[in-house]
């Protein structure tokens, strides 16, 4: 772990690689898969049921990963589980005849995200000193996008040249992420860090907490509740096409998102190292409005360029940063637990934003879905600066 290169940990750039894998296999499905779900038979309400299932699931583990792998001291062998149980799931997504199997088999795949996340992001925060942490969750997050580029490439590639079904492009996206494994084996942790925290409850985790990071992980549950599963975007982008462009162009865009997000994660994070993590936090917060609020009327090419360019830059901004944040207001015995009470409070309530979004998006309209969306996350940013500015946070 004392090996660096560019002056990060060889373990930074070695996890950086699982998830560039990762993604690729995931990405290669996440495009394809709102579309995949109508095709069986869901709705835009399902959609959201699916979508924020999933996330939900992962909520779950979350909290307990990250308070377990303090426990005991270790991380990698939840690291591992997470990315296994992952791989085998989405193979079986190729598998389904209806909505009903997805519905079931979603939140599956989540629960090994929800066994790696908290501890993967606590072994990069333990392999990173505190003056390039930014930078160590810029690189992470860059990698795991760069991935998710390269996925939905091949999947917009496979599916409008070699006209393959989304069945055959999720089968191989799954079988993909097994490849993942190889270089999580030669990453290294610090032994002998089992942590003294004596119970096993949400409530004492929160509790010891400190009070500033308790108020910044409200307001990121609040942005949360804007932060809505990506596929209301894809199909969003589909409503504009038809025929064979409905289900390839709408990949391109994602495309288009994780590359402005991949291409920015690095100097953002930088960059939250020298100016604070608040600022280029509220930044990602507004610029997320603002790219929900982009979708709100009738929508054109040029509209969802823009929606689109606005949405990889938000995640740019503040997806990382958010990590960072967290581990810089959370004491090193615990700082598992700090990421996954983070993680589990945010996705609880993408849960619930998931399915008033699809609510909205089934029975009012799409646009007022984004116009929801947009209102919850502009008002996360305000209350954000309100807090720094009067020193809670």
């Amino acid at each position: 772990m004392g090996r660096k290169i560019a002056g990060l940990s060889l373990n930074v750039f070695l996890l950086g690689v699982v998830s560039l894998i990762t993604d690729i296999s995931s990405e290669m499905i996440s495009p394809v898969f709102p579309m995949f779900i109508a095709f069986l038979g869901g709705t835009g309400l399902i959609v959201g049921l699916i979508g924020g299932a999933g996330d939900f699931t992962a909520s779950l583990l979350n909290i307990f990963s990250g308070y377990w792998s303090d426990k005991i001291g270790r991380r990698k062998g939840f690291v591992f589980s997470g990315y296994f149980l992952s791989s085998l799931t989405k193979t079986l997504f190729a598998l389904s005849t209806s909505w009903i199997h997805l519905l079931l088999l979603k939140p599956l795949e989540r629960v090994g995200k929800g066994l790696r996340t908290s501890p993967r992001d606590a072994l990069i925060s333990e392999s990173a000193e505190k003056k390039v942490r930014g930078k160590a969750f810029g690189l992470h997050r860059a990698m795991d996008t760069t991935g998710a580029i390269l996925g939905s490439l091949l999947s917009f590639l496979l599916i409008y040249f070699l006209t393959w079904e989304m069945r055959q492009v999720i089968l191989l996206g799954g079988l993909i992420g097994f490849i993942a494994l190889v270089p999580l084996v030669f990453v290294h942790e610090r032994k002998g860090l089992k942590r003294k925290i004596k119970e096993l409850s949400l409530r004492i985790s929160l509790r010891k907490l400190p009070k500033n990071l308790q108020i910044y992980i409200l307001v990121a549950s609040l942005f949360s509740l804007s932060n809505f599963t990506y596929m209301f975007f894809i199909l969003r982008a589909q409503d504009f096409f038809t025929g064979k462009l409905a289900l390839s162009i709408p990949i391109l865009f994602y495309v288009w998102f994780n590359i402005i997000y991949a291409f920015l994660s690095i100097p953002t994070g930088v960059l939250s190292d020298r100016i604070g993590r608040a600022v280029v936090l509220f930044t990602g917060y507004l610029l997320y409005g603002l790219s929900c609020l982009a979708l709100t009327t009738k929508i054109s090419t040029l509209q969802l360029f823009i929606a689109f360019t606005l949405y990889g830059l938000s995640y740019a901004f503040f997806d990382g940063t958010q990590r960072a944040f967290v581990s810089d207001l959370s004491e090193a015995e615990v700082r598992g637990t700090a990421l996954g009470t983070f993680h589990t409070s945010a996705s609880v309530m993408a849960l619930v934003s998931s399915i008033l979004a699809g609510a909205i998006y089934s029975y009012i309209s799409p646009a007022a879905t984004f116009l929801f969306a947009a209102l919850v996350a502009l008002t996360a940013a305000m209350l954000l600066i309100l807090f720094v500015k009067t020193g809670k946070i």
